[in-house]
Formats: C-alpha cells, structure tokens, sequence
C-alpha cells in the first residue's frame, strides 16, 4: 500500500484536483479525462478492488455510491447523464490497484453495455 499512487492521493502526499471528501472517501480530477466530467471517487481505505470488499465491510461500496451521488449533484450530471466505470483486474482495465469509481459526463459518450 506504500507506493498506492491513489493512498498517497487520499493522505495528501501528491496533489490532486478535489471535487468532494468525506471521512470515508474522497472524489478528485482525473489527470487524464476521457470526457469533460471526469472525477474518481475512492474509498479512502485501501482496497484493491471489488473482490477484496467482505460483506461486513459493505458499507464501502454504500459510501462510495453516497460519494457518486454527491460528485452527480455538483457536477450538474444528472439531467443528461453520465457513465459509471469500475475496471477490476487487468483483464478489466483497473490501472491503480485500488478500489475507484469512474464519473464521467457533460458530453454523449459512444457505445454502450447493453
């Protein structure tokens, strides 16, 4: 967890572009966006990915969608739309071994999952 580019984020140690924190997660600017709302929400906990999160630890992903939701209302998403990504594993795309939902919003994003 020592190196977790994401730990390092949570605890203040690089900077980042905070859009909301919380005492359990914190939502910040992704560096590279893939849209013009771009924000990731992280627990401020480290967790690897979804498949780490015990039940009795569920109140993770309950305060990571409370955080999503707060990040959706100041980011004025919720009238048109947005996208939420949770890549897990390599195969699934996760590039930062750590538990993290992807905003993304304010332009029609192509494709779709079904």
């Amino acid at each position: 967890m020592g190196d977790c580019i994401f730990c390092k984020i949570v605890k203040k140690e690089i900077p980042s572009t905070m859009v909301y924190e919380d005492e359990n997660v914190i939502a910040f600017r992704d560096i590279a966006p893939q849209a013009p709302c771009h924000v990731l929400v992280v627990p401020r906990q480290h967790v690897c990915d979804v498949h780490e999160i015990a039940t009795e630890d569920s109140d993770i992903m309950a305060d990571l969608f409370g955080a999503v939701k707060a990040v959706v209302a100041k980011e004025c998403l919720a009238e048109r739309g947005y996208r939420l990504v949770i890549n897990s594993g390599d195969d699934g795309g996760q590039a930062v071994p750590h538990l993290h939902v992807h905003v993304i919003g304010k332009r029609k994003l192509s494709g779709t999952m079904g």
